[in-house]
């Protein structure tokens, strides 16, 4: 019988090694939505080639991890298996989020073999891609120890993907900047100049949604000083250099929060945190992703 997405209510017994602590992740009723999508897209009409595999055939994989990372991506990686293998047992060996050396064991899975390959290349796909996001921000989140500022990402994602790879980023031991266009005014360039200026532009915002956290981005010290005269709570600046951010933090002097973004990389990170600036923001988290090497290994159930 050819295999088809199964989406019966039946979960697959899911073994904790040890107890651990992870960000919260969304809601389940997102992640099956995701992991459907990514499913159908790879199955269409169903694996061919997991026809050449016996019916009844049982075997165990075993996913290892070639490179020193942080692991993010256990709830999709499950769904995945839930929905396609809703029998199958899988026993973690790792906590999510926590740092892992090379050829680490990550988890074994334990059930019909052609319902484990034809989970494999979906499952690692969310495992090695939030894992890649997490692992990125670590590397990142780990330079600004002993300063105030905090690691934000940004609305660069990957398509489809926003609600996992913010999550990647809490894993990583970053922050979620706003999650869209609904929850948050950020007032850019274009928005300015559309309005007429920053204050129009401010002044509109609190009309129509005074509830929301108001950021205003600037690119000069004059538009700072606009933005801080009209009570911009949080104010982005863009694309200056550190001897601009140090002179932005004295202007403003607590009367704000500043977000400074645009050209910071792992080389002037920390010395962008060392200005005073309560946030940094990169996009780079989300938008240049690397994945991380992982690898299936499967074996017949003896």
């Amino acid at each position: 019988m050819d295999l088809l997405i199964n989406l019966s209510n039946h979960r697959p017994k899911v073994q904790f090694i040890t107890p651990m602590k992870p960000p919260t992740p969304p809601q389940a009723h997102e992640i099956d939505l995701i992991v459907k999508s990514a499913l159908q897209e790879d199955l269409g009409t169903g694996d061919v080639t997991g026809r050449l595999l016996p019916d009844q055939a049982q075997g165990v994989a075993r996913i290892v991890c070639r490179e020193d990372a942080v692991i993010c991506g256990r709830p999709w990686f499950d769904a995945v298996f839930q929905q396609v293998a809703p029998q199958a047992t899988i026993h973690w060996k790792v906590e999510e989020g926590s740092r892992v050396g090379a050829n680490t064991l990550l988890c074994e899975v334990q059930g019909a073999a052609r319902a484990l390959l034809t989970a494999e290349r979906t499952a690692l796909n969310f495992l090695q891609t939030l894992s890649g996001t997490a692992t990125a921000t670590r590397r990142l989140a780990d330079l600004l120890v002993g300063t105030r500022t905090r690691l934000l990402d940004t609305r660069k994602t990957l398509p489809g993907l926003r609600v996992a790879q913010k999550y990647a980023v809490r894993c990583g031991g970053g922050h979620n900047h706003r999650m869209g266009l609904y929850d948050a005014i950020l007032i850019k360039e274009n928005h300015i100049a559309a309005a007429g200026s920053i204050t129009a532009a401010v002044a509109a915002a609190r009309r129509l949604a005074p509830q929301l956290l108001l950021e205003v981005e600037v690119e000069s010290l004059v538009q700072l000083e606009e933005a801080l005269a009209v009570g911009t709570p949080r104010i982005l600046l863009d694309n200056m250099d550190v001897a601009m951010l140090h002179e932005a933090v004295a202007i403003t002097h607590g009367r704000a929060e500043l977000e400074a973004s645009g050209g910071i990389d792992a080389h002037n990170l920390r010395a962008v945190a060392e200005t005073g600036v309560d946030f940094v923001s990169l996009g780079g988290l989300t938008k240049h992703v690397r994945a991380v090497d992982l690898s299936l290994r499967y074996t017949p159930a003896a």
